[in-house]
């Protein structure tokens, strides 16, 4: 029986600075906390699925740089019982990273991205030869140069990558990054036929689907719904999870919609926002593996996503499944829009 997810996509070393104040332009601000820590889809969502403690194997896939960063994600895997032999070092590019900005008195973060090797990241590099994982995890769509790139058939070579997983027995996931592009229609639109379970945020579900789902107090539930509904219709085989600051809205590809609102997070304790979304995914990740319902899955998720939040960092504060369950019903949820 297979077991076990595999993730592949952007391994980022993230630098993240914790500032008094955003600068003008040509102005100054004071550095009040620094951490290096774990950054990008794939090596996030593994981070969060070991610190809840999941109880099945953990395995990554991708292209480091032989440096300092390369080797840091070589030994922070091997401390967290992820299995590093299918991420190979580049010896031409250097380790991704993103040095994050975050605003300590409003929690927002600014990023300043290096691609480095995730650039050079292709279908050669991924290879489901002998793998008995259960879940392929990919992420993000429109952040690895040449997967994203047209394939055979024109096709994103991401289509062919995913297909290829499917065809090797493997549940496949994906995630897309934020990008302000016309891409989302030429690069994510055409692999939703061969993704299992689709994460997307409001922005990126506006991108694809062309409709306006608002934010906040204006947030519109049927809108917001009728997103989800598209992006099945599209051709997501399974779930699609459209996620936003207030909660999360699942669509299966039969038509049956689950909400979860988010965790009323007491604002004193966010020290960050960064690696939310990737917490969210792991943690429904951890049910769909499981076979929980989506409801149970997606509860986790929040949470989850909650706890992330009380550590600058993607994935510092992250405790096992039972306590950040426990810590969401302790603060409660949001009402739904």
């Amino acid at each position: 029986m297979s077991t076990g997810v595999l993730a592949a996509g952007n391994w980022i070393r993230d630098h993240v600075k914790t500032v008094d104040r955003w600068p003008d332009q040509d102005g100054l601000s004071m550095i009040l906390e620094h951490a290096d820590a774990n950054g990008g889809g794939p090596y996030n969502v593994l981070k969060d699925l070991s610190g809840l403690g999941a109880p099945f194997p953990l395995l990554g896939m991708g292209l480091v740089g032989d440096d300092d960063d390369g080797r840091a994600i070589l030994a922070d895997c091997a401390a967290c019982g992820i299995d590093a032999s299918r991420l190979r070092r580049d010896p031409v590019s250097r380790t991704s990273y993103t040095d994050v900005m975050t605003v300590r008195s409003t929690a927002r973060r600014t990023f300043f991205h290096d691609r480095g090797a995730n650039a050079r990241l292709g279908p050669e590099h991924l290879d489901f030869a002998g793998t008995q994982a259960r879940i392929f995890y990919l992420g993000y769509l429109l952040l690895l140069d040449r997967l994203d790139a047209p394939g055979p058939g024109g096709r994103p070579a991401a289509y062919g990558v995913l297909k290829a997983a499917r065809d090797a027995g493997l549940l496949t996931a994906v995630d897309c990054v934020s990008s302000s592009s016309e891409r989302f229609r030429s690069v994510v639109l055409p692999s939703l036929p061969e993704i299992d379970v689709f994460f997307v945020n409001d922005f990126e579900a506006e991108q694809i689907t062309g409709l306006s789902l608002g934010r906040g107090p204006s947030l519109n539930r049927r809108a917001v719904e009728a997103a989800a509904r598209a992006l099945a219709g599209f051709g997501v085989r399974q779930w699609t999870i459209l996620h936003f600051p207030e909660g999360a809205c699942a669509c299966s590809s039969a038509g049956e919609v689950v909400w979860q609102p988010s965790v009323l997070v007491p604002p004193g304790l966010i020290a960050g926002p960064v690696g939310a979304g990737d917490a969210l995914a792991a943690g429904v990740l951890l049910g769909v593996h499981e076979h929980w319902p989506m409801g149970r899955a997606l509860e986790l998720g929040a949470c989850t996503a909650a706890v992330s939040l009380l550590h600058p960092t993607s994935s510092g504060s992250i405790r096992p499944a039972a306590e950040c369950l426990a810590f969401g019903r302790q603060h409660g949820f949001v009402a739904p829009p």
